[in-house]
């Protein structure tokens, strides 16, 4: 396929605001592809590059050939170019690098030249999210969207899903299987407002501790382990407390979803940022183990001993798990209780220092990749996972640094951000100074005090309410807003959406759980 077919959907999907009508340039689009184009293509019109980064910015694309007069550049041969760009370094490089970059562009019309452009940079912002693409990959094919998601669930790259779906429709969808050492999507929660409701939409449930700490999956195949974070990146060597956990369970196969977290000597949980400080560094983890070490705890076990249990319901998946866990690398757990037990629950477990509550359906399936309608999480007070879209230089004791933040709400039918207003409380001095240099990287305007960001930070926000407010686009803003912390875990694909605001809204202020 040429390029100019993905440049010209790319357009047309960042034309409309309607998801329907997204899914279906997609799918038109995908329908036309030879297979081995799919993978590259699901990624383009994403917005993102195979090879992650080529090392190619504004700087390299100042001064470009004009554009060709007609299209003839083919998909796969700019996605060879770039891989050239991302594989080539060493004695002579930059000039190979430039003599390629200018041999595609010149290749390339006007709208490609354009389209590959913002494709660089990260600028496509055409809503072409997941969900959006797991419904065009089925629409394009013989498959239900269920068939799409559960082969990205057990495959964890949407390109190769959709290539088995455009060559072999549901037969190709129906080969994967779950491959212990290869890391799957994981199940995300729900919100609920409070314990009783959350008990009256699942009254068949377990209650275990949500931990503050960092979603892990934890995989092992014979005397091999594997470790990997929520986004699925592997960090087995930062973590061998957790390794040395795993390896001394008495299976010979296992895949556990669980969280990592650092514990004070009284039990309780450290901040946030301490756990997250152990999976930012591949250097000094012996003394990065000794100053802050980790515990393990595990709350499902997706395959045991040659077993697959994905699709089997939470009371066998936790059965499973308490043969072969210990007790105390497993998350604290009650089941099935009435509401004066659960309140008694959560409440233990805010004193510990913990979020809340997970309140599980026994008889739901593990729904990897998908907020599932089985799992619900009950905090104590509201919090959001917003995206960062701006910030103000700051006055007096903060000036010279940028603080007043600008709070973004994901909005799943444009691909884009709502505003839901702004905050500088709750941020020490160790995060201004973080920040300022951050944001600076990102930058990609300014306008007197403001200083507008790539939306790819992602911050913890606990606030009291929400409120109306003519001031913003949503027509709502949050209520004392504060800083909980910034969340280098989650991508701003996985920020909290405008839809979950508008729900908080009608409800209320938040009350007691």
């Amino acid at each position: 396929m040429l390029l100019e077919r993905i440049a010209r959907t790319s357009l047309a999907v960042a034309d409309t605001s309607s998801r329907l009508t997204k899914i279906d340039l997609i799918a038109s689009c995908l329908r036309s592809l030879r297979p081995e184009e799919v993978p590259v293509a699901v990624a383009y019109l994403s917005g993102v590059l195979p090879q992650g980064t080529v090392g190619v910015g504004w700087a390299t694309l100042r001064d470009m050939p004009p554009g060709a007069p007609e299209p003839t550049l083919e998909l796969l041969e700019l996605h060879a170019a770039l891989t050239f760009l991302a594989e080539t370094t060493g004695p002579g490089s930059t000039t190979a690098r430039r003599n390629m970059i200018n041999e595609v562009f010149a290749q390339a019309t006007d709208v490609e030249q354009n389209f590959m452009r913002r494709l660089l940079l990260g600028e496509l912002r055409q809503g072409a999210l997941e969900g959006v693409m797991v419904e065009s990959v089925a629409r394009a094919t013989d498959a239900s969207a269920a068939a799409v998601r559960r082969a990205l669930m057990l495959a964890g790259d949407l390109g190769t899903v959709a290539a088995a779906a455009v060559a072999d429709g549901s037969t190709g969808l129906a080969r994967f299987r779950l491959e212990v050492l290869r890391p799957l999507q994981p199940m995300l929660a729900q919100t609920a407002d409070d314990l009783e409701s959350a008990l009256r939409r699942i009254p068949a449930a377990t209650l275990e501790w949500k931990l503050d700490g960092a979603r892990i999956q934890a995989h092992r195949a014979g005397d091999e382990v594997s470790v990997f974070t929520r986004n699925l990146a592997d960090i087995t060597d930062r973590v061998p407390e957790v390794v040395d956990a795993v390896r001394a369970l008495p299976v010979d196969s296992i895949v556990l979803d669980g969280e990592a977290i650092a514990l004070g000597a009284d039990g309780r949980a450290r901040p946030f940022q301490e756990t997250m400080s152990r999976f930012g560094s591949k250097l000094q983890v012996p003394q990065l183990r000794a100053a802050t070490p980790l515990s393990s705890f595990f709350f499902d076990c997706l395959h045991l001993d040659g077993e697959d249990l994905v699709d089997r319901p939470w009371r066998d998946r936790l059965r499973a798990m308490a043969e072969r866990v210990p007790e105390p690398l497993r998350v604290p757990r009650i089941s099935e209780p009435a509401l004066e037990a659960a309140v008694e629950f959560f409440e233990s477990v805010i004193r510990l220092g913990h979020e809340g509550v997970m309140v599980k359906a026994l008889d739901a399936p593990y729904e990897a990749g998908r907020r599932g309608a089985g799992w619900l999480k009950v905090k104590r007070a509201h919090t959001l996972d917003l995206v960062v879209l701006a910030a103000e230089w700051g006055h007096g004791r903060r000036k010279g640094r940028l603080s007043n933040i600008h709070l973004g709400a994901r909005d799943p039918e444009t691909g884009g951000f709502v505003m839901l207003g702004k905050t500088f409380k709750g941020m020490t001095d160790k995060m201004l100074e973080w920040q300022t240099e951050r944001f600076l990287q990102l930058a990609t305007r300014r306008e007197g005090i403001t200083v507008y960001l790539e939306p790819a930070l992602v911050v913890e926000i606990a606030f009291d309410g929400v409120l109306t407010s003519p001031r913003y686009p949503a027509g709502m803003a949050l209520r004392f807003a504060r800083v909980k912390g910034y969340r280098p875990d989650k991508s701003p694909l996985e920020a909290d959406t405008i839809d979950t605001v508008r729900s908080i809204f009608s409800g209320g202020p938040p009350g007691p759980p």
